[in-house]
């Protein structure tokens, strides 16, 4: 692997440290990929640094659960972090394969912008975007992470998550982006009961005036929500009396994308 050489600045020797230990980090999980198991003397010598620092490495590899140890003999091999990191990677780009038509279809079918995005911490972040044919159409949301509370996707995700998580998440403050935007934890409550019931979820203007949309969840193979499918556009199109029919056509195709991911099967 090839190392990065030094940095100017006044803080170049730190961060070449930072870097160093990074792409060592790196090089001991490719090792154990490689090898499937290895102990520190071993790992040491492959990265030519002294033990104390392979060892150093290992600990904190082994605190995120990205390598561990073997009780019986010493000998490190990846850990449970690893399949979890990879198959978070695998998942969003399986969906977004399989999310590719669906949301075409419905674009064309809408002349609206519809996006599908996933949970990433506390946002919802838009992992794919299908343009509609109207003159006017929503920005470009692609790879934006947007608040949860204030977005149909967001409130679709977070409605899904499990209740201690939900509740922990509602709270911290809900900061106010327009007058529309909902930041008493109660009413939020409600209406996230509300997208639980009716399957889909809608927001006005709550994150900038002059938009609307709606969002719909998809499930995976275990019925467990690993996206949310929204149509979005401005308030003139995509009107209050418009947004349930679309609502409904929006959970639709989210359900089209959760059986292609095995959902009901």
């Amino acid at each position: 692997m090839t190392r990065l050489g030094n940095e100017p600045g006044a803080n170049g020797k730190s961060a070449t440290s930072a870097v160093q230990s990074v792409d060592r980090a790196v090089s001991v999980l490719e090792i154990l990929a490689r090898r499937g198991e290895a102990g520190v003397t071993e790992i040491a010598g492959e990265l030519g640094v002294h033990k104390s620092t392979a060892f150093r490495l290992l600990g904190v590899l082994e605190n995120r659960g990205l390598v561990a140890q073997a009780k019986e003999h010493g000998a490190y091999h990846l850990g449970a972090g690893v399949l979890r990191l990879a198959g978070a990677a695998a998942l969003r780009l399986d969906i977004s394969q399989e999310g590719v038509p669906v949301c075409r279809e419905l674009a064309d079918e809408l002349g609206e912008t519809v996006n599908m995005a996933v949970l990433d911490e506390d946002a919802a972040v838009n992992i794919m975007q299908a343009r509609g044919t109207a003159a006017v159409t929503a920005q470009n949301w692609l790879g934006r992470r947007t608040p949860l509370h204030a977005t149909s996707s967001g409130k679709v995700l977070l409605a899904h998550v499990r209740p201690a998580l939900r509740e922990s998440r509602l709270t911290r403050p809900l900061p106010r982006f327009t007058e529309h935007t909902v930041v008493d934890p109660s009413v939020l409550r409600t209406e996230l009961d509300k997208v639980l019931e009716q399957g889909y979820a809608v927001t006005l203007e709550e994150l900038e005036l002059g938009l609307a949309a709606v969002a719909a969840p998809v499930r995976s193979h275990d019925g467990s929500v690993i996206a949310a499918i929204s149509v979005s556009g401005p308030v003139y199109r995509l009107t209050a009396e418009r947004l349930p029919r679309l609502g409904s056509r929006t959970a639709a195709a989210a359900a089209e994308l959760s059986r292609r991911m095995g959902y009901g099967f």
